[in-house]
Formats: structure tokens, sequence, C-alpha cells
């Protein structure tokens, strides 16, 4: 299965030189983990979805960090809140540039933990799914914007497509697991993907969420509004 380059790559890399924490927030599957480990295959690396290191990092943060001491990729770091004060005390403490790489699938909770503890300490980063130019395109990205000088530098970025293609794109959906191929039927994939989500994160986010009227409500507003990134597109002709 052939890695995806990532367009966020450069910024993490010049980011994990001047903040100790740098925090990957974005839904699950979109490749968070993958892009770190491939930029830093020898950093170490724990999950908290492994229910025993959550529960010594919410139980012992100071601990679990003594067992994992940086440079360290700590996964899915929203299921810990409690480590957010011990990390600031590792910063505080002169902690090297880089030291910790945080990724999480809850943005907004995230943010507010990042901003209390590590507040101008972390680097906050979003990764999206796949972009048009990181499935189909070239070279390096080029920013969107509505100059013609700019979108005249986008050109070459991007792959020429007819109508049929786009249509294409969109049906195929912009998900690593799927674009990549490593899961062959779509509707199995994205299935399981909506079924995952409502289940962990939304009931995570939401007490007493109706999961079965949620699950319509995503349904109709992606057959209403079709695929929401125009504004990401490398231009298609």
């Amino acid at each position: 299965m052939p890695y995806i380059d990532r367009d966020l790559k450069n910024r993490i890399l010049q980011f994990s030189k001047e903040y100790v924490c740098l925090l990957v927030s974005g839904p699950r599957q979109v490749g968070k983990t993958t892009l770190l480990r491939h930029l830093d295959p020898k950093r170490a690396y724990v999950t908290l979805d492994d229910l025993e290191e959550r529960r010594l990092a919410r139980t012992e943060p100071s601990t679990f960090l003594s067992l994992h001491p940086a440079p360290v990729l700590i996964d899915e770091v929203q299921y810990a809140p409690e480590l957010f004060s011990y990390l600031k005390i590792a910063v505080d403490n002169g902690a090297e540039p880089g030291a910790y790489w945080l990724t999480g699938s809850q943005a907004f909770h995230l943010m507010e933990l990042a901003q209390e503890s590590l507040a101008e300490r972390t680097a906050l980063l979003h990764l999206p799914s796949l972009s048009q130019h990181e499935i189909y395109g070239s070279g390096d990205t080029v920013l969107f914007s509505t100059e013609l000088a700019d979108l005249r530098r986008r050109e070459p970025c991007g792959t020429p497509t007819d109508l049929s293609g786009i249509y294409e794109r969109i049906w195929r959906g912009s998900m690593p697991g799927f674009v990549s191929g490593k899961f062959s039927d779509r509707e199995m994939f994205y299935s399981s993907y909506v079924s995952t989500y409502i289940d962990r994160d939304v009931s995570e986010m939401m007490n007493r969420v109706d999961k079965l009227r949620f699950h319509d409500f995503i349904r109709a507003g992606g057959r209403s509004s079709g695929d929401q990134r125009g504004e990401r597109l490398c231009p298609a002709r």
C-alpha cells in the first residue's frame, strides 16, 4: 500500500523545531499517526486507545511520562486531559523543541485543553482528509486564492479531468484508507467509518445523543450538499 505524501509535512517539521509540543488534530482515520510516524520513524510511540496506557496517563500522568520519555508521539491524547498539566511542567523545566508530538480526534476539546495549559507553548495544526492535490496532484501545493496569478500558479499542480472525472472523485471521497487501496469495498468502508464516528466521538462529545437520528442527519446532509471541499480543488480542467 503506497504512502500518500501530505502537504502539511513541511509545517510540522518547521514548527517542531520551534515548539516543545506539536498537536495535530483531525477526524479519525485521516492519517495523523501515519504522517507523524513517517516523518520520524525512530520516535517512541504510545497510543491512548490502549486502555492500560490510558489508565496510567489519567491516574499517574507523571509516571506515564517517565515511562515514555521525549521525544515521543502520544496518540489520541484527548483521552487523558490530566497529561496536559504535566506536559506544561516538562516544558517549563526546559524540554527541547519537538519533544512531544500529540494527536487527537476531538479538535475543539483538544484546543481548549492546550490553550488552558500550554498556551504559547504548543503549535496547533489540523489535518483534514486528503486534498485533491494530495490524491491527484504533483509538486508543492499552493494555497488557494481568487487572484488570477495565484490560480495560474496552482494549475500545474493539478491533474486535468472532465465532469465525469469530477463526479468519480466525489464518489471515491478523500479518506486515505479507501483512496490508498487498503480497503476495496467503498460502501463497507464509509458505512463502518460513520458508525465508528457516531459510536465513539459523537457519543463522547454529546450526552444522550440519539444515534439513529444523528446518522440520518449525516446521510441527509451528504445528499443535499454533496462534496463541500470545492475550495480545496486544484484546478481540474
